[in-house]
C-alpha cells in the first residue's frame, strides 16, 4: 500500500525527532511500505522520515476528552490502529514541505520553532472525498423542467423562449452557448441565437436586444459574457539625428459597454440575473430578486442536494466577479454562512482558504488551489473552467478547473469535478429561470 499518515497536532510543540520517529514505528507496526513522509494537519505540511527512532521511546497520546496518557511506542500504535488508516491509491507527493511544523492552537496557526520531547496528537480519519455529480443532478432538474414545459404547452399552448446574444468566437463561450441550446431542445424550450463578430458596433447589439425585449415569445434573454476586447495598434515615431525611428505598440480596448448592454435587458426577462435591480435585491435582506444568477444558484443547489450544512459555516469564495464571485458570496450570506471573499489583492489567500468549511472557487486559474489550501473535510465547489490545449480532444482543447482535483480528493469531504460539476448546473438553472419567467407572464402554476 502506498499512502500518507495524517496527524492533528494539539496545543504542544514537538521535535521532528518525536514526530518522524512515531511515523516510522507506526509504519513498522502496520508491516506495510509507505511513503517516507508524514503529513501534519492543520494546515497540512510534510517532513522527511530519517532513521532516528528507538522503539522504547515514550509518547503522550490525547484522545477525545481524556487526559494525556503515557504509552510506549508499541502499545500506543495498538491503541491507535482502529482510529486511523492509510490513504489508498497512488497519490504521489502532493504536499509541499515547510520550514517548520505548523500546529493549530485555539484556532490560530503558529509556527513551531522551540523543541520539546512531548507530543500531543489526535489521529485524523482519512477517506476520499465524495464526488458531487453535477451532471446527474442537472439531468434530474432538466427532466423536471421538461415535464413542466410539456404541461404548459398542453394547457395553454405556449412554451418558454430563450434568446442568446453571442459576440465573437471565444472558444469557451461557443461551448457554453452550444450546450445551452442543446439543453433547451431537450427541455422543449424554444431558443434563438443572435451572433455578432468581435468588431461589431454596440448599436447592433442594442437593436437586437430591443427586439427581444419586445418579442412576447421570448421570456428570457442572455448576453453571453465576457464580451470581447479589440486589439489596437499605435505607431510611435521618434526622430533621431539621422533617421526617423518607428515603434509599434498594441493594446486591448473594451469597445462594448458591458454595463450599458446588460442594463438594456428587460428586468422581467433577465434570466441571467445580472440586471442591477436583481443584483441589488439579492444583496438586501428582506427583498427577493426576480432571478438569481445561474452559476451561483447552481452552486447552492449542489450544496443543498449534497446535504451540506451552510448555516454557521465558514465559507470562502475565491474571485469577486459580478458573474460568480459576488453573487455567490451574497447567496451564502443569505443562508447564514460566514463569508470571506479572496481576490487578487488578498494577502495570505492560502491561509485564509484553509480555514474554510466551504470553498467556492471561480478564479479561472488552472490548478490554483492545491491541497495545502484546503481544510481537511472541506466541501469544494470548483466553478473554474479553463480551456487547455489538447489535440486529442474533440474540439482541440479540454476544460480544467481552479482546483487540483486529485489532490482535493484526498483531503476534502466533497468536491465537484470539471467538467461535470458546476457547468451542467449553470445550464439547468438557466432553464429553471426561463421557465419561471414564462410562468410569471402567463400566471401558470
Amino acid at each position: 500500500m502506498y499512502g500518507k499518515i495524517l496527524i492533528r497536532m494539539r496545543m504542544m510543540n514537538a521535535t521532528r525527532k518525536v514526530v518522524v520517529g512515531w511515523a516510522k514505528e507506526y509504519k513498522r507496526y502496520l508491516s506495510t511500505t509507505t511513503t517516507n513522509q508524514i503529513l501534519l494537519s492543520p494546515p497540512l505540511v510534510s517532513v522527511d522520515l530519517p532513521e532516528i527512532w528507538g522503539s522504547t521511546s515514550t509518547l503522550y497520546h490525547h484522545h477525545s476528552s481524556q487526559s494525556p496518557v503515557s504509552r510506549n511506542a508499541p502499545s500506543l500504535f495498538a491503541f491507535c490502529i482502529s482510529d486511523a488508516r492509510l490513504l489508498g491509491g497512488e497519490l504521489g507527493n502532493l504536499w509541499r514541505p515547510y520550514p517548520h511544523i505548523h500546529v493549530l492552537d485555539m484556532g490560530t496557526s503558529r509556527r513551531m520553532k522551540s523543541p520539546s520531547n512531548i507530543v500531543i496528537f489526535t489521529i485524523v480519519h482519512v477517506q476520499h472525498a465524495k464526488i458531487i455529480n453535477g451532471k446527474s443532478i442537472a439531468e434530474e432538474i432538466t427532466s423536471r423542467v421538461a415535464s413542466n414545459v410539456k404541461r404548459m404547452k398542453e394547457s395553454i399552448g405556449k412554451v418558454p423562449g430563450l434568446a442568446v446574444i453571442l459576440v465573437g468566437q471565444r472558444r469557451d463561450s461557443l461551448t457554453y452557448v452550444r450546450n445551452k441550446i442543446k439543453a433547451c431542445e431537450e427541455a422543449g424550450i424554444k431558443s434563438v441565437v443572435a451572433e455578432f463578430p468581435d468588431s461589431c458596433a454596440e448599436e447592433d447589439i442594442m437593436t437586437s436586444l430591443s427586439k427581444f425585449n419586445a418579442d412576447p415569445s421570448v421570456h428570457g434573454i442572455l448576453v453571453q459574457l465576457p464580451l470581447p476586447e479589440l486589439e489596437y495598434y499605435l505607431e510611435f515615431y521618434k526622430r533621431t539625428l539621422y533617421v526617423l525611428q518607428m515603434t509599434c505598440k498594441s493594446f486591448l480596448v473594451q469597445h462594448l459597454d458591458e454595463e450599458k448592454i446588460l442594463n438594456l435587458v428587460s428586468l422581467e426577462k433577465d434570466v441571467d440575473g445580472f440586471h442591477p435591480i436583481n443584483m441589488g435585491n439579492l444583496s438586501m435582506r428582506g427583498r427577493e430578486p426576480l432571478f438569481v444568477p445561474c452559476t451561483p444558484k447552481g452552486c447552492l443547489e449542489l450544496l443543498f442536494r449534497s446535504g451540506v450544512e451552510i448555516v454557521g459555516k465558514k465559507a470562502v469564495v475565491i474571485g469577486r466577479s459580478n458573474i460568480v464571485g459576488l453573487p455567490t458570496a451574497l447567496l451564502l450570506q443569505r443562508h447564514h454562512a460566514t463569508v470571506t471573499i479572496v481576490h487578487a489583492c488578498t494577502k495570505n489567500p492560502e491561509r485564509i482558504t484553509c480555514e474554510a468549511d466551504i470553498v467556492v472557487t471561480a478564479a479561472g486559474v488552472p490548478s490554483l488551489i492545491r491541497s495545502s489550501w484546503l481544510k481537511p473535510g472541506a466541501v469544494v465547489i470548483d466553478v473554474g473552467t479553463c480551456p487547455v490545449e489538447d489535440p486529442s480532444a474533440e474540439y482541440g482543447y479540454r476544460l480544467v478547473g481552479d482546483v487540483c482535483y486529485e489532490e482535493a480528493l484526498s483531503i476534502a469531504s466533497a468536491v465537484t469535478p470539471v467538467p461535470g460539476g458546476v457547468g451542467p448546473m449553470t445550464i439547468a438553472m438557466l432553464l429553471c429561470n426561463t421557465l419561471d419567467s414564462a410562468k410569471r407572464l402567463y400566471a401558470f402554476t
